[in-house]
């Protein structure tokens, strides 16, 4: 049995590396000679990587926030003056935009691996393990920018509330936080989870929300207070720059707009994508309580989905966010093969409509966009209620489940 199992973890990290590599190979094959004709936009080869070497002055070893501004939540501002500084380090005076995607993709592949091995380690379904080892989300964003962190951090909070180690999983994903905002759904769930305790008293439910507040607190401020101190301005940028955004076309209320069936202006859509999350976010929390009430942590799903459905921004890359937590949770796969489906046709319906701002072809409008989304924001809903009305999956009350702190 063991020789199976192991035969079959080899197989799964076989078939990661050439998906990993198929992500490689999809944002690199543009880059001999750098970004020309808008090939970045045509074949999807566009990464984040590229633009912010000579723009965010990483190709001068700068320290982002301290000598730079960015505008990513500090942990990732931190990844990026690392990888960076690995890049001059290994290539010297060769180093340019190419061999920093390479380096930020060599990352992030290595996070893909960490998150395969944590998944098998808990005893996910190998059936669920192909799902991510042969991710189409991975083709497409394993070297797009600097998500798969928070993504691995979410993963990890997760797998801790699962063995009911709450305080854990609120560090892990305070930390998560700290590189990207998403992982914010979890903690609400996991203050919660230490509230509605039944096998603890009242004092100690009180006792242990807290830590679990302390624990998601502190490990978000060890990471940001620093930088806060030192550089507010450039600290905040990530946030401000957030807030001022109008939206992207793939975005709920730039859908409606551009369809002429709500047009709001920046402001409104701020107001509107915090009320209608919180409005939803109390529905699904509620709905699914019965169900879920000794597991609230599987509700993180549904709440990252509706989070995407709200929010005025939905960057092609938002779609590895939800990716693993399908994997995991999803009582059913088959949307979540509608969802990679749908998400690939948005992610190419917004590149093409770059593409045509450009003179290019193939050109999409933001109609192409906004039909796009919304079959993926179908594909989500029908995955909300799934996730909500049904059953999870077996694995998730199996080993190795047990008491914690």
């Amino acid at each position: 049995m063991r020789w199976k199992l192991d035969r079959q973890l080899r197989m799964l990290l076989i078939v990661l590396a050439v998906t990993c590599m198929l992500g490689f190979g999809f944002k690199q094959h543009c880059m001999p000679g750098g970004w020309t004709d808008s090939e970045q936009y045509i074949t999807g080869c566009y990464s984040d990587a590229v633009p912010f070497w000579g723009a965010r002055e990483v190709d001068k070893g700068k320290i982002p926030y301290l000598q730079t501004p960015i505008e990513y939540p500090v942990l990732t501002g931190a990844a990026i003056w690392v990888e960076g500084a690995a890049t001059h380090l290994i290539f010297g005076r060769f180093a340019n935009d190419a061999k920093f995607l390479g380096v930020v993709t060599a990352v992030n592949i290595a996070l893909a691996f960490l998150v395969l091995w944590m998944l098998w380690r808990a005893g996910l379904d190998h059936r669920r393990l192909w799902w991510w080892a042969a991710a189409p989300a991975i083709v497409l964003y394993i070297g797009h920018n600097w998500d798969m962190i928070a993504v691995t951090l979410a993963v990890a909070a997760l797998l801790q509330a699962r063995e009911n180690r709450l305080v854990r999983a609120a560090a892990l994903a305070g930390l998560g936080v700290a590189a990207k905002l998403f992982p914010v759904v979890i903690l609400p769930l996991l203050g919660l989870s230490a509230l509605f305790d039944r096998d603890r008293s009242w004092a100690k439910r009180l006792v242990r929300a807290a830590l679990v507040t302390l624990a998601a607190v502190g490990a978000w401020a060890i990471v940001n207070l620093p930088v806060a101190l030192a550089a507010p301005g450039n600290w905040a940028e990530f946030y401000l720059f957030s807030q001022a955004r109008s939206g992207t076309a793939a975005g709920t209320w730039d859908v409606l707009g551009n369809l002429g069936l709500l047009v709001l202006s920046t402001p409104d859509k701020n107001l509107f994508a915090s009320l209608a999350f919180a409005a939803g976010g109390v529905a699904i929390v509620a709905l699914g309580w019965r169900r879920h009430r000794d597991r609230l942590w599987l509700l993180a799903t549904p709440l990252l989905a509706w989070f995407l459905l709200t929010n005025k921004v939905y960057s092609p890359q938002f779609d590895l966010w939800l990716w693993p937590l399908l994997v995991m949770t999803a009582p059913r796969l088959w949307p979540v093969a509608l969802f990679a489906a749908t998400g690939i046709a948005a992610y190419f319906a917004e590149f093409w409509f770059f593409a045509g701002m450009d003179g290019a072809w193939p050109a999409a409008s933001t109609i192409d966009i906004a039909f796009a989304a919304m079959a993926r924001a179908l594909v989500m809903a029908w995955i909300i209620a799934d996730c909500v009305c049904r059953a999870p999956p077996e694995w998730v009350g199996r080993w190795p489940v047990r008491a914690g702190h």
